[in-house]
């Protein structure tokens, strides 16, 4: 049985699927940003090792944690039989637990959930309706949505690279008639070096540089000569994300992003990119976007990086 949701009833339905899962919880979304409605369903689930959890995440392969941020990953680590997975090509939002899926437009991302125009389709699978499948499957040939659905997903997570595994460990009781939880064990961990190792602390190991203009910022020890100077731009003028300047300039966005801090336009803050002065003087502007804040130049400044 398949019904379409839309606004409330989509979130509504989705933190149902996840607190009625005994068996299995998939998360399959390019960005994930846990709304904490979500968060608090799928906290009730921490402790029980039955419960199989797989997410697929995907974009942004120079900077993972623009689509999936580290307090989250270290939310879901804490989960005691849970497998993180990445796809550079995922577009799909697929969410699904033992016995319902939703297919829908709508990422795993607060900003998503309050504010977008989102819609999707969910399927129940009960046994008659599970019997009554397969007969239609054997008299038809065809195979029923949620079938086919699964399948396709179950490819992608096949395809997709493992970043995170970590499996419940049990030992036999009652002359191996029954088990006991003990622990999980991680198997793969990529994730975790990632976040710790993020490329402010890469570049040109510049990790103390980094801590030291934080304070500076905190403290507001920039020249007092340095002013803000008002640019006027005409209605014409068209502004462009750092990683939509990148490909104008023909570099990576990783390797733009470098290129903005070593001229000082740019600065990390809070694990943030902020705009300094000088780069307000260059015309950069910060704006709200679908997955949060972001910077936007003047195209007119393709000239000065080029």
């Amino acid at each position: 049985m398949a019904k379409f949701l839309t606004g409330n009833e989509l979130n509504s339905e989705l933190e149902k699927l996840f607190e009625r899962a005994d068996e299995q919880i998939i998360l399959i979304s390019p960005y994930i940003k846990l709304h904490d409605r979500y968060a608090s369903t799928l906290r009730t689930k921490k402790d029980n090792p039955k419960i199989e959890i797989i997410i697929v995440f995907g974009k942004n392969e120079e900077d993972l944690s623009r689509s999936m941020k580290q307090e989250d990953f270290n939310f879901f680590k804490e989960f005691p039989n849970i497998e993180i997975r990445y796809e550079k090509r995922l577009h799909a939002k697929y969410y699904s637990n033992e016995s319902s899926a939703i297919l829908t437009s709508m990422n795993l991302y607060n900003f998503s959930q309050d504010n977008n125009i989102e819609a999707g389709v969910m399927t129940k699978a009960t046994l008659l309706g599970n019997l009554a499948s397969n007969l239609m499957t054997n008299v038809t040939g065809e195979d029923s949505f949620d079938r086919t659905a699964w399948t396709y997903f179950s490819r992608v997570i096949e395809q997709s690279d493992l970043l995170f595994k970590k499996v419940p460990e049990y030992e036999s009781t009652m002359l191996g008639l029954s088990k006991k939880y003990v622990s999980s064990k991680t198997e793969v961990d990529k994730l975790t070096d990632f976040f710790a190792n993020r490329p402010k602390y890469e570049s040109n190991g510049r990790k103390d540089n980094y801590e030291k203009k934080a304070v500076i910022s905190e403290t507001k020890t920039e020249p007092k000569t340095e002013t803000v100077v008002v640019n006027k731009f005409s209605t014409e003028t068209k502004f462009l994300s750092t990683t939509a300047l990148s490909k104008e300039v023909g570099l990576s966005s990783k390797d733009l992003f470098s290129k903005f801090e070593k001229m000082n336009w740019i600065e990390r803050r809070n694990d943030d990119w902020v705009l300094t002065t000088s780069g307000k003087n260059k015309g950069a502007q910060t704006k709200k976007g679908q997955y949060g804040e972001y910077i936007a130049w003047p195209d007119t400044i393709v000239k000065e990086i080029k």
